[in-house]
């Protein structure tokens, strides 16, 4: 009897210890899975940290609004496809809140859309851009018809217009001058002078350019019937002389050096656009002209659409030109809704321009035309 109480107390005694010993474990067990939870707890909040969307805010969420507007009227409505589609996709891109120091932002030097911005603010693609439309463009109707250079001075009063407009609204004068080049319905030259002039308003001038010269089929026709008559809209014009091949080989050469002597600072612009007409209608270098329209000039509007629509960060804080204090130079600022205003206003005032001074030639050529019967 002795054994078995014996035997029972050691064997209730090991089971108490195991016990005891099991508590222990789970407690260890329950400690360690306390700490694993709260360590995955914190693992997905740094997670979450390096997410955008703990940094995003409705300013980014609007530009990015923007950006897909864009796309839809690429898309939808087919309006200058080839540059609002990677514009609309630049400015999603660089709305995209991002963490500082993975040289990933288009403002980071190192990044890639850094290198690729590069080629906007030291004025790299704008000239390449002049080459292939100089390698697309035939100026036969322009060689033969001289006076028609007159329409276009004419509708550059859209750039004195938006230069006086934008002194008026408190733009610096760089700055002015940089903006006015909207008037010129021109996106490579707005881009290539706000890079001289006033590269902190690059993304919002560039934008406003190409933007409108996409709705263009929007804003120029209402204009147009207002200031044209049914009985103007009738006019025809008389079909070009031919053009011989020598005018056309000379018309660039003469172009290029009556231009540069007269002003050399045209020189990365149209210098680079006479070079790619004589490629065009010098005859022997068809394979440089037919890369300079098509392959070369569909990279560099790619590189460049991407990029100025990156550039449009919603907000940016950077040193002010002229201060020298950090100030928001994103887009959404008072700065870029006037410089879109101003660029509508231009486009308008160029348009009326070019009509009205027509309806002036208009006068003069009938009464030549009646005084030689």
């Amino acid at each position: 009897m002795r054994k078995f109480v014996t035997i029972f107390t050691l064997l209730s005694l090991l089971t108490m210890l195991s016990m005891l010993v099991g508590q222990g474990d789970l407690l260890a067990a329950a400690q360690s899975s306390g700490s694993a939870g709260s360590s995955m707890m914190s693992g997905l909040e740094i997670f979450w940290n390096y997410t955008a969307f703990a940094s995003v805010n409705p300013q980014y969420l609007i530009m990015i609004v923007v950006g897909l507007f864009f796309i839809y009227l690429a898309i939808k409505y087919n309006y200058e496809p080839l540059l609002l589609i990677p514009i609309g996709t630049g400015i999603i891109i660089g709305n995209i809140p991002m963490q500082e120091g993975f040289q990933i932002g288009i403002y980071e030097e190192g990044s890639v859309l850094n290198y690729l911005y590069f080629g906007v603010t030291q004025g790299i693609y704008p000239p390449l851009i002049f080459l292939g439309i100089g390698a697309m463009t035939d100026f036969s109707s322009l060689i033969s018809n001289p006076k028609l250079m007159l329409l276009g001075a004419a509708a550059q009063i859209g750039v004195f217009g938006t230069f006086i407009g934008a002194m008026a609204l408190g733009f610096e004068i760089h700055e002015a001058g940089a903006i006015s080049i909207i008037g010129g319905a021109d996106g490579p030259t707005a881009i290539f002078a706000s890079a001289k002039l006033a590269p902190h308003l690059i993304g919002s001038i560039a934008i406003a350019a190409y933007s409108y010269m996409a709705l263009v089929p929007v804003i120029q026709p209402p204009i147009m019937n207002l200031l044209i008559s049914k009985k103007e809209k009738l006019i025809r014009m008389k079909p070009p002389r031919s053009v011989s091949k020598l005018e056309k080989i000379l018309f660039p050469l003469i172009g290029l050096l009556l231009t540069l002597f007269i002003s050399p600072s045209a020189l990365p612009l149209l210098g680079m656009l006479f070079f790619g007409n004589l490629l065009k209608e010098s005859g022997v270098t068809n394979r440089l002209a037919e890369t300079a329209r098509t392959s070369m000039i569909d990279i560099i509007t790619i590189l460049l659409g991407l990029t100025v629509g990156a550039s449009t960060q919603a907000f940016r804080l950077a040193a002010d030109p002229v201060t020298g204090e950090m100030v928001n130079q994103g887009f959404l600022t008072t700065s870029s809704i006037k410089i879109f205003v101003l660029g509508a206003i231009s486009f308008a005032v160029a348009t009326a321009g070019g009509l009205l001074f027509a309806k002036l030639m208009n006068v003069f050529l009938k009464r030549r035309t009646e005084s030689t019967r």
